[in-house]
């Protein structure tokens, strides 16, 4: 049997950082065969993410890229159990490289998502190679992407656990117009709109958030008619914090997003946006 030294070891602990004592024992069953027991430690990564599969990961990083000419970006987040994890340099190294795939490729699922080369390896590969370095639940949640024909910006807010991206109609906008987008994308961070416009709004929310407020304002002893006024004033209030172009500008109280926009042009529209949360259902 091939002797095993401590600067196998260390290389083995450099090449995946799994633990010493999990690198010895898969130089030791490899025999000394350096790819082999790289092997063996992915191999346990994997098995133990079955293990793990019924725990809890409520932390992780959510990220962005976004292409220089700004006419495609993706969104991405990556689950584990602890912050200690989530802001480790190898964890944040493989969420990039997790980000890398989605925006270099068309997949629509995780399992697609898996078999995407990253450089000379998988994301599955580099999957189990991180849940050998670490007793956690790790997952890739969710991903998305948006591509315009106008200009796409991204947002990550402080701690990386919200994100955003937004799709203007501008197909060019000047520095400041780039800095009002941004600050819109930071809008949709604070505010958490529901929809773009009030044209957005089905008409089963509407009639449920009418017969809400109707309904309130009966049994506060309101006359039928005196109700259905409430009501409808109420809904106007509704449209004003739940459709983005109505919102208050959280920057600037005196304006509303719709008047931030026509500071980027004076036809700039949304076409999109994409808001992500840690831990918030897709």
């Amino acid at each position: 049997m091939a002797q095993i030294t401590p600067k196998m070891v260390k290389e083995l602990r450099d090449k995946t950082g799994a633990g010493m004592a999990d690198c010895k024992k898969a130089l030791t069953n490899a025999e000394g065969d350096m790819q082999a027991a790289i092997e063996e430690l992915r191999k346990k990564g994997a098995a133990s993410a079955e293990k793990r599969a019924d725990r809890s990961a409520n932390e992780g990083i959510i990220t962005t890229k976004a292409t220089d000419d700004h006419k495609k970006a993706i969104i991405v987040e990556v689950n584990c159990e602890t912050d200690f994890v989530a802001r480790n340099e190898e964890f944040v190294t493989y969420v990039d490289q997790v980000a890398d795939a989605v925006m270099n490729s068309n997949v629509e699922t995780t399992e697609e998502l898996l078999k995407v080369k990253v450089g000379d390896n998988t994301v599955e590969e580099l999957h189990n190679d991180i849940l050998a370095k670490f007793s956690e639940k790790i997952e890739i949640r969710k991903f998305a992407r948006m591509a315009s024909e106008g200009f796409i910006a991204d947002y990550i807010h402080a701690g990386s656990k919200l994100a955003v991206l937004i799709d203007i109609s501008v197909e060019n906008p000047s520095e400041e117009g780039i800095a009002h987008v941004r600050d819109i994308a930071m809008q949709i961070a604070a505010m958490n709109p529901s929809f773009i416009d009030r044209s957005q709004v089905d008409t089963e929310t509407i009639e449920k958030e009418k017969q809400i407020y109707l309904e309130a304002a009966i049994a506060e002893g309101k006359k039928p008619e005196i109700a259905e006024r409430i009501s409808t004033g109420k809904l106007e209030k509704y449209y004003q914090e739940n459709c983005l172009v109505e919102q208050t500008f959280v920057k600037d109280s005196s304006k509303n997003v719709a008047t931030v926009l026509t500071e980027i042009a004076e036809d700039a529209k949304i076409n999109d946006f994409k808001r992500f949360f840690l831990g918030e259902e897709a």
